[in-house]
């Protein structure tokens, strides 16, 4: 079990952001990356199933994933806005708890 957190932890550190009063927290679309969802379509449907777990648990939602606005370049240049989350690090384990069996198989596995 330790060596799962220490994977976990490795994954979570290496894309983690700090903002401006120093609090920690991840972008769902490079947790998306590491955790190797290829489309943002089926990403969004772990990231709704976890929200789903967080209320269940008690908790506020939106204290734990809120919504940003991100402007992203398309293929002709222009920039158009795309939907982001500022995710917790409960949010981020919520999401690795409700995502892709057959990855956590494997992270499993990595024990």
């Amino acid at each position: 079990m330790a060596r799962l957190e220490a994977v976990e932890n490795h994954s979570l550190e290496a894309i983690k952001q700090t903002d401006e009063n120093g609090n920690e927290f991840w972008y769902a679309r490079d947790l998306q990356t590491a955790l190797d969802y290829a489309k943002w379509e089926n990403f969004s449907k772990v990231i709704d199933r976890a929200m789903l777990a967080c209320k269940n648990s008690g908790n506020d939602v939106e204290d734990h994933f809120p919504d940003v606005r991100k402007m992203v370049a398309i293929g002709s240049g222009a920039l158009k806005p795309t939907i982001d989350y500022k995710l917790t690090r409960y949010a981020c384990y919520l999401i690795v708890q409700n995502g892709d069996p057959h990855w956590l198989n494997g992270f499993y596995n990595a024990a």
